[in-house]
């Protein structure tokens, strides 16, 4: 961010058409890091497996469910194990992408950039939100 100059300098008319141009180059790179940042959230996907390789994930940037494959191995467990390995993949997806998530706002607006932390914590908080607290899924 170009430096304020003191109130004398605008009355100077080049110091502050120069301000203004500074001030305007810096809104275009933010604005321009952002749109970079935006793109690779929206490409973000994270796959994971369970522990017991019986199922495994995929998740996009938001951490909805868009794949899902089970393992022959599920016939030799009850139900309620296999839906806990789907859970706990689903965990462990989202941590990832939570993390990755981080590193895509630093790289793009950089490590001392608000706007990176502010995203990357309301991304982390979004994605590791628990099941029950999530909007339910509508969309079949």
């Amino acid at each position: 961010m170009p430096e304020v100059p003191d109130t004398q300098a605008f009355l100077d008319p080049d110091a502050s058409r120069e301000y203004l141009r500074s001030w305007q180059e810096n809104v275009d790179r933010t604005a321009a890091r952002a749109a970079a940042m935006s793109e690779q959230m929206a490409r973000l996907r994270v796959t994971k497996r369970d522990d017991n390789d019986l199922a495994e994930v995929t998740i996009d940037s938001a951490g909805v469910l868009i794949g899902l494959e089970l393992t022959d191995r599920i016939h030799r467990f009850e139900p309620a194990v296999v839906a806990r390995a789907v859970m706990s993949a689903l965990r462990t997806a989202r941590a990832e992408a939570a993390d990755r998530a981080q590193d895509i706002a630093v790289e793009t607006m950089g490590p001392d950039s608000l706007s990176a932390r502010t995203i990357a914590d309301r991304m982390r908080q979004a994605l590791e939100r628990p099941d029950e607290e999530r909007p339910a899924d509508t969309g079949y």
